[in-house]
């Protein structure tokens, strides 16, 4: 069985704030570019994309 990590944990935190933040009708384009890529990163990293 695959240890659950702190790192992991961080990373799913975040991926999630990030999601909640895209869902914003109030950000702006630019903003809402920057989110998508952010969060298109970290899926990579965690493997998930």
């Amino acid at each position: 069985m695959q240890q659950y990590t702190c790192k992991e944990y961080q990373q799913e935190m975040i991926l999630l704030s990030l999601r909640r933040r895209l869902n914003d009708p109030a950000i702006g384009e630019q903003e809402r570019r920057q989110i998508e890529e952010a969060i298109r990163k970290l899926e990579e990293e965690m493997g998930i994309s």
